[in-house]
């Protein structure tokens, strides 16, 4: 049976080989969605994006293809600017082998990464 471990939770789980990602992480009490969102989401449909999760390590590849509706709710969001290779919606991701996951990634307006591994500091000359 497939694991899956999340991140920021500390958890691993085993599933069912074609599970849904969502469905299962829900079950094991794992949360998916940011504070405001734990009852005004979609519920599964892919049409809100709140569930989106980054699968980490390579781990992609054990995860189902995309479908329709989630590469058009990917192709419209913002969330996933610098991410496309690793960011899926849980609700949309049958789990097909190993997973390592990571559950409410930040959002990534500019599609840049290196301002995330550093402190910002103000513009040199700024206000002098």
């Amino acid at each position: 049976m497939p694991k899956v471990r999340f991140i920021k939770e500390g958890k691993e789980i085993e599933v069912e080989r074609g599970a849904n990602l969502r469905r299962a992480a829900l079950a094991y009490g794992i949360d998916l969605y940011p504070r405001f969102n734990r009852l005004l989401n979609c519920h599964g449909l892919a049409s809100c994006g709140t569930c989106r999760v980054l699968l980490k390590d390579g781990s992609a590849a054990n995860a189902s293809p995309m479908g329709w509706r989630e590469k058009l709710r990917l192709t419209f969001s913002f969330f996933a600017i610098g991410h496309e290779d690793e960011m899926r919606l849980s609700c949309q991701t049958q789990v097909l082998g190993d997973l390592v996951v990571e559950t409410r990634p930040p959002h990534n307006w500019s599609g840049r990464t290196e301002h995330w591994k550093k402190p910002w500091t103000p513009p040199q000359g700024v206000g002098n």
